[in-house]
């Protein structure tokens, strides 16, 4: 018997072909891989095929696969997850592309196929600093507007670099640089007299 994901699969390697990089499924999750050039395009497929019919986009977010599992990753850093929904025909899809610049990552914007993923893009480059083509309002969405750098990238250090305070003599808000000393947190063990032996 074919199982629905199976199937799925199915409709998917015949909608698009060899624009597929990857199609795996973890998890009860079928997962679509496109090259970023592919991106729009696909999602449009997926969306419009009849045997995908996806109307409804769920969740995108950024990905920093900097030291990914602790051994680190091989290929691009940056990647943009997509979670699909149908409603017609009662199934899920995660769909996947990374960008090709570590150091600028640039991928196409899905607002002309999904209106709805200005938001979450504006979050992704917000965070990531994932740069959308064709987004006509990218900008800050959660961060403050003089916030420097992307706070979820890997490399952003815990404490940030500035704070901001509200300065009673000049009656408004400032930037200073972070004042926090960093510090290593080592876990102590503290043993009481006697601990080893037991007691009584």
């Amino acid at each position: 018997m074919t199982t629905p994901n199976e199937t799925l699969k199915a409709a998917l390697q015949e909608a698009l072909g060899d624009q597929i990089v990857s199609l795996v499924e973890a998890f009860g999750e079928v997962t679509l891989e496109v090259a970023p050039k592919h991106w729009e395009a696909a999602a449009q497929v997926c969306r419009d095929a009849s045997g995908l019919r996806f109307d409804t986009a769920i969740d995108l977010c950024g990905v920093d696969y900097q030291d990914w599992g602790g051994a680190g990753h091989e290929g691009p850093r940056f990647a943009v997850v997509l979670h699909l929904l149908s409603t017609h025909l009662n199934q899920r899809l995660r769909m996947r592309a990374y960008c090709g610049d570590d150091e600028y990552p640039t991928i196409t914007s899905l607002t002309e196929v999904w209106p709805s993923m200005g938001w979450y893009e504006r979050e992704a480059f917000d965070f990531f600093g994932i740069m959308f083509e064709g987004h006509t309002d990218l900008r800050r969405i959660l961060t403050d507007y003089g916030f420097v750098g992307h706070p979820f990238r890997k490399d952003f250090p815990v404490s940030g670099h500035v704070e901001m305070r509200y300065d009673p003599e000049q009656k408004r808000v400032i930037y200073q640089p972070v004042t926090i000393e960093p510090r290593e947190n080592v876990p102590r063990v503290i043993r009481e007299e006697g601990y080893a032996r037991g007691r009584g």
